[in-house]
């Protein structure tokens, strides 16, 4: 049986892209600006040192918590007013943060601004993946979805600096202000309204199980990741994990389950998601590492530390930008797979670093690594968001953004201990004679520590100190390089198995293979461009339906 080529996107279509891109360059560029303004928030607020932790962490906790609900509920209610609805509620959330006379209201802000910001990602990508049937142009119009949250990422320092050198720091909030507005206006113009032709009622214990199993497991993350293992931490984890067995139990009894696990059995969708995963664990450790190996090891300012990290920022919108391009012609998992292999070699210079060397060997490495991902992000985001059924689009695009939002802190904690404990091997089995008990053990926190540990020391002690914390941090972020070559090398296995039939996008139209006709024997079907446009007729708007 064949199947119509996919209807071109026009004039309008990318025009609602420019809308969607607004909200992925604010996230970005809220958190680094965020950074940014902590000192002066925290000193005019008098926000104590855990008030701090939970100004910053909120939003986080929020996102990772509400990301599966928000994209099955955009799934039920329509995308479009799920992503305005969010829209408005985060600028007055920004308002709210913005003129924040305490850090409880901040703290309560910035969670109204991670409940609001769940409806972002999984909202833009579901309509992204509606509005763009043809898979040349999906796979074009996510790369460049994705690049915005690296141009966010590279003007949110350099924005948020010049604000803050001028005006208070609440300023750096009212930034999302005017991009909302601009959403709200535009977009209930230019983008079309999408929902299941048959939507489920959403059930509500099942939203509450997604939240008791996510937020202990990401606090518990981001506290390993912070102080190690202890107590609270791993118990948050267990609670996380045995919570969510009972939520993935209650699914599969649910006639419209909150999360459909029928998508995990998509070969294209798992490859992809474990890859993303994987590449974001790779990548929270790696900026974990490199922005200390700047400061401390060759002693770069904090804006020349942010500055290092601009051509790997800069290169990774080339490598999103110009793979749909190459994924005409290539098989996604040729491209992905050899995209990793460049992403590999550059964490072999995280392996082969000195503490000798300068600034340039991990500001390539970084790149390296960056530019590689750049046909995953891109493709990969596709393949998850293409794979599902259109009416599903927007539970499968949250199941993308939550491995990101999971790989983050899972990498920092795990990839990140992997480099924390050789660094207090390495130091433990050098420090210098005579240092005292208490002294010792601030040396084992981290290397800043030990680096103001040792300028206390008199002169060929501390000299000594110095050299050994510096040697034996070197040698952590040795290890995460090798950790993380061995991971993209499972991950390029992996790829180039379960995405082995997915075929070049080009090749999905033009009636060559994959193309009209029945998929071959474990090949997946609904990839992206499998599907096509049928009008609602209850709606009024056009509602995607899977091609016979």
């Amino acid at each position: 049986m064949t199947t119509d080529a996919a209807p071109k996107a026009g004039r309008r279509q990318w025009l609602g892209l420019a809308v969607l891109a607004l909200p992925a360059t604010l996230v970005s560029f809220d958190m680094f600006v965020l950074l940014l303004a902590l000192p002066q928030l925290s000193a005019d607020l008098g926000a104590s040192s855990t008030q701090q932790l939970w100004i910053m962490d909120m939003y986080g906790f929020m996102v990772g918590g509400f990301l599966v609900t928000m994209g099955t509920l955009g799934d039920r209610i329509g995308r479009r007013k799920l992503l305005l609805i969010g829209a408005a509620v985060f600028g007055a959330a920004s308002l709210m943060a913005a003129f924040s006379t305490s850090p409880e209201m901040l703290i309560a802000a910035r969670a109204l601004l991670g409940i609001s910001g769940a409806t972002l990602a999984p909202s833009t990508l579901a309509l992204i993946s509606n509005m763009f049937r043809d898979p040349k142009q999906m796979s074009m119009a996510i790369g460049i979805w994705a690049g915005c949250f690296s141009i966010g990422a590279i003007v949110g320092p350099i924005a948020g600096g010049a604000m803050l050198s001028t005006f208070w720091w609440g300023s750096v909030f009212l930034l999302g202000v005017p991009v909302m507005l601009v959403l709200l206006l535009v977009g209930g113009r230019v983008l079309p309204e999408y929902k299941a032709p048959q939507a489920g009622r959403l059930d509500l214990p099942s939203v509450a199980l997604s939240l008791a199993a996510v937020l202990p497991f990401i606090y518990g993350l981001k506290e390993i990741a912070r102080q190690g293992f202890s107590a609270l931490p791993v118990a948050a984890l267990v609670a996380g994990l045995v919570i969510g067995g009972l939520f993935v139990r209650r699914q599969r009894s649910l006639k419209d389950p909150l999360l459909d696990l029928s998508l995990f059995k998509n070969k294209s969708l798992s490859g992809a998601l474990v890859s993303l995963l994987v590449f974001s664990m790779l990548g929270g450790a790696s900026l974990l590492f490199l922005g200390q190996f700047f400061q401390l090891i060759t002693d770069l300012t904090p804006l020349q530390a942010g500055l290092a990290l601009v051509p790997g920022l800069v290169v990774s919108i080339a490598g999103m930008s110009f793979a749909p391009v190459l994924a005409r012609k290539l098989r996604p998992a040729h491209l992905i797979a050899g995209g990793l292999l460049v992403s590999l070699s550059g964490y072999l210079l995280f392996f082969l670093v000195g503490a000798d060397s300068g600034p340039a060997v991990l500001m390539t490495g970084f790149a390296l690594a960056s530019l590689g991902g750049g046909p995953l992000v891109a493709l990969g985001t596709g393949l998850v968001v293409g794979s599902a059924a259109p009416e599903k689009a927007g539970a499968a695009a949250s199941l993308s953004q939550t491995s990101n939002e999971f790989g983050a802190g899972l990498g920092i904690a795990v990839v990140g201990t992997i480099g924390a404990a050789v660094y207090r091997d390495e130091i433990s089995e050098n420090l210098p004679a005579g240092l005292a008990p208490g002294s010792a053990d601030t040396v084992r926190e981290g290397l800043a520590s030990a680096l103001t540990e040792a300028a206390g020391l008199p002169g060929a002690v501390g000299d000594s100190l110095a050299s050994a914390a510096r040697e034996a941090f070197v040698g952590g972020v040795n290890a995460v390089g090798a950790t993380a070559m061995v991971l993209m090398a499972l991950v390029t296995v992996t790829v180039l198995v379960l995405l082995r039939h997915v075929p070049a996008f080009g090749a999905a139209q033009q009636g060559g293979e994959g193309a009209g006709q029945a998929p071959e024997e474990g090949q997946d079907p609904g990839l992206p461009g499998a599907a096509t446009q049928e009008p609602a007729q209850e709606t009024g708007s056009p509602v995607t339906t899977a091609a016979g």
